[in-house]
């Protein structure tokens, strides 16, 4: 039995209330052992590569958020494959669609998107997904464009119907802090449904606090809730849901 938990998506570089010393210090305090740090901005590119050479315990994803493909360069993605000959670069992410802020660039989205999926396949690596609001088109995507890249689709929001199609082409869901809010049924009933070998744990620190700390800024130490509940909803125990996302993090992601 895994005796910690890992959140697989979390902006720690993003958090501004605490310094990175404090975060893994109350994450390890929380038993969290492993995090994982997204780059969404150009910028994140180096910041994140640097949080993973400094500190053992943090690995990274590279790549471009959607809402941010206008940045997408050449010299870009030459640095992504460099630095990803790192074993602390354990996928591409968060890629994927967003048309939640702004659709005046949908079809830009969905170009860069197909790019980074095949920088994925090529490097062979697992893909981290951000999905608001263009389930279809995400999937559809994926689906053709995807050869053999791991798929994790992060702070899923989907229903539970699609979770199952999701599940069907081997992708992995991970929840986060959403899944504790009162109101949230859907996810909770995704919660419920998800193969233990497929179910990953998330915060996206610092965005989306968990209760009983909602509407305060998130952390890695609060994966702890999420796992808690998921546990609740399932009739089964902390330890059961620590021991299967823990595991099945570190088979995809190589840590």
């Amino acid at each position: 039995m895994k005796d910690y938990l890992i959140d697989t998506h979390c902006h720690i570089n993003m958090i501004e209330e605490f310094s990175i010393e404090e975060i893994l210090h109350n994450a390890e305090e929380a038993g969290v052992k492993k995090i994982i740090v997204p780059a969404a901005y150009a910028a994140d590119i180096d910041v994140v590569f640097n949080l993973c050479r400094k500190y053992e315990n943090v690995y990274g994803y590279l790549g471009l958020h959607p809402s941010e493909v206008k940045d997408w360069t050449d010299e870009l993605e030459e640095r992504i494959i460099e630095y990803s000959s790192s074993d602390k670069i354990v996928g591409i992410g968060e890629i994927g669609l967003d048309y939640y802020w702004d659709k005046s660039f949908n079809d830009l989205q969905q170009q860069i998107f197909i790019k980074q999926i095949k920088l994925a396949n090529k490097l062979n690596l697992p893909i981290n997904i951000h999905d608001r609001e263009a389930h279809k088109d995400t999937f559809d995507i994926l689906k053709a464009y995807n050869k053999g890249s791991v798929v994790i689709m992060h702070c899923f929001s989907g229903s539970p119907e699609f979770a199952k199609e999701c599940i069907k082409e081997g992708m992995y869901i991970a929840l986060g802090g959403v899944v504790t809010f009162k109101n949230a049924i859907k996810m909770k009933d995704t919660a419920k449904i998800v193969p233990e070998e497929k179910l990953l744990l998330e915060t996206d620190s610092p965005y989306l606090t968990p209760v009983p700390y909602r509407g305060k800024t998130n952390q890695p130490a609060y994966v702890k809730f999420v796992a808690q509940e998921i546990a609740n909803l399932r009739g089964m125990s902390f330890e059961e849901i620590q021991d299967c996302t823990t595991s099945n993090a570190e088979r995809i992601l190589g840590i």
